[in-house]
């Protein structure tokens, strides 16, 4: 009976340390150290009012993004805590698809919104009466350029929409 209690008491310790410890692995691993602007790849496409000015693929994260009129901004989803760590996105795309194919882009910084517009993609302009549309897998995005959350295999794309 003695053997039998011991033998009881040792499976209840191992269980409940084993369900003490539990919570902090799952914690460790879903805290701040998982790693979530990990670099992902996706096609670009940006349309202007005369067709297609640039269609490929590139891999990017979200990262500080600087602009002409614009400056340097950070664009890693976290602006406007639309995301709690940082996360690929839209605008840093752009940005990484023009610097590596030799295009240029330009946006303004609203502080308020947190977030540049893009206002000029390979000289094209939106001026008063167009705009720079941001689309998601051909859902345009409900927030900025630099909160909205890419993932690997997204299409983005960038057209030029007249009012």
């Amino acid at each position: 009976m003695h053997r039998t209690l011991t033998h009881r008491s040792a499976i209840t310790a191992a269980a409940l340390a084993l369900a003490l410890a539990t919570p902090s692995v799952a914690l460790a691993q879903a805290g701040p150290a998982a790693n979530t602007n990990k670099a992902v790849k996706v096609t670009v496409t940006v349309k202007g009012p005369d067709g297609l000015l640039f269609k490929g693929k590139v891999r990017t994260k979200g990262h500080d993004v600087t602009t002409a009129t614009g400056g340097t901004h950070k664009c890693d989803g976290t602006n406007g805590g639309a995301n709690p760590s940082k996360v690929p996105t839209p605008t840093a795309a752009l940005d990484d698809a023009a610097e590596k194919n030799g295009f240029t882009w330009d946006g303004a910084w609203y502080a308020s919104f947190d977030d540049f517009s893009v206002d000029t993609i390979k000289n094209v302009s939106g001026g008063g009466s167009a705009y720079w549309n941001i689309a998601v897998n051909g859902t345009p995005t409900p927030v900025g350029g630099c909160q909205f959350k890419i993932a690997a295999g997204d299409r983005v794309s960038f057209t030029w929409t007249s009012f």
